[in-house]
């Protein structure tokens, strides 16, 4: 397949995702994959196999004919249908392409799915936007238990330590009770470590939607974790949900927070969203010795130096600053948006979050951030 074939379907697959489809790297690749085992020539064949891969319900349809026609035939009528077609043949073709892509993943060098594989192992390889809510709801826990994991700094208390440098004269005197009241055996302390401060920014824009509400229950159980976990939700305003996520009950407390945030599955504006942060709350110091975890795929659809600016500010209050973009799952991905290139030179980390296993890395990641811009 040609490199300029395959830019077009990642970015088809991008023009779905702002038209409301669920269409995540998964899905593209899958796509890719498909077409490399027709005749990419034939209109027809290029249709059904992206509409099979690229949509899951009939709902979809009526939403990928028109985004396809405008696309690649840049007019505003149905695509053409096969007269002859068979509702059961197409069925029998969607398997077989399904299959032979698979086939041609394993060939390629992927990772094979083992008989007996775990359905816990499952989840942890699947990109959150191909999951149904029977697999999210099975990969809560999954996500709880990552969020478990926190940036960790060391506080001024002192703690026993055989590795500290500090002489424990308190704990000295009591063991030399037992000897005379010689100090035979030396005891230290070094400075307990204690979690550090986490300010989580999430996109919750239309781009972002497929990704969303697994984000979303991971932002849950980082509140739920402890104290210092800061929260803000950000499409065209910010909103911030960290009250919302505190309630014990999950489902509820994701309802409460869809309801607070206003413009949800709306626009991008992540510069002015930025900078509402920056004068507002990192103001109160709530950036400063803080890791700073952005949520979001980067498409700014305001102004892209702003973002720049803002991030810059960031970056300077902030211990860390690590960027998590769900689409750098992808092979194929370039940060190509405006507003990513803008923001990666101010970013300590950029990472991928589409899938339970990145943010299991994305967990050690924050665990092992001990002083700041340290790459």
């Amino acid at each position: 397949m040609s490199e300029a074939l395959t830019g077009q379907v990642v970015t088809f697959g991008r023009v779905l995702r702002e038209a409301g489809l669920p269409v995540g790297p998964g899905r593209v690749a899958d796509a890719l994959r498909g077409l490399d085992l027709v005749d990419v020539a034939r209109r027809e064949d290029v249709y059904w196999t992206l509409r099979t891969t690229l949509t899951s319900c009939h709902e979809d349809l009526a939403i990928f004919d028109r985004a396809f026609d405008a696309w690649f035939l840049r007019r505003y009528s149905r695509p053409p249908r096969r007269p002859e077609a068979d509702p059961r043949k197409l069925a029998r073709d969607a398997q077989r392409i399904r299959r032979e892509a698979m086939a041609a993943r394993d060939e390629g060098g992927g990772e094979p799915e083992e008989i007996g594989t775990s359905t816990h192992e499952v989840l942890r390889r699947k990109d959150f936007a191909a999951m149904t809510p029977d697999e999210l709801a099975g990969a809560r826990r999954l996500i709880a238990d990552v969020a478990l994991r926190r940036p960790q700094r060391r506080s001024r208390r002192l703690r026993s330590s055989r590795r500290g440098h500090v002489l424990d004269l308190r704990g000295l005197a009591r063991a030399s009770i037992a000897t005379g009241g010689d100090p035979v055996r030396r005891r230290f302390r070094a400075r307990k470590p204690t979690p550090r401060k986490l300010v989580v920014l999430c996109d919750v824009s239309g781009s972002m939607e497929a990704y969303t509400r697994a984000l979303l229950l991971f932002l849950y159980a980082s509140v739920r974790a402890g104290r210092g976990v800061e929260v803000f939700a950000f499409g065209t305003r910010l909103t911030r949900l960290t009250t919302e996520l505190r309630l014990r009950d999950p489902e509820l407390a994701l309802a409460r927070a869809a309801d607070r945030v206003v413009d949800w599955a709306g626009g991008t504006r992540i510069g002015d969203a930025l900078k509402h942060y920056n004068d507002v709350w990192g103001r109160r110091a709530l950036t400063r010795g803080a890791v700073v975890l952005i949520v979001s795929d980067g498409w700014e659809r305001h102004d892209p130096e702003l973002v720049g600016r803002e991030m810059e500010r960031l970056h300077r209050a902030a211990h860390a600053v690590v960027w998590v973009n769900p689409l750098k799952g992808s092979p194929e991905y370039q940060p190509m948006a405006g507003g990513m290139r803008a923001a990666l030179p101010h970013v300590d980390r950029f990472v991928s979050g589409h899938d339970v296993a990145s943010l299991e890395a994305l967990g050690t990641l924050l665990e092992g951030i001990e002083r700041r811009h340290d790459r």
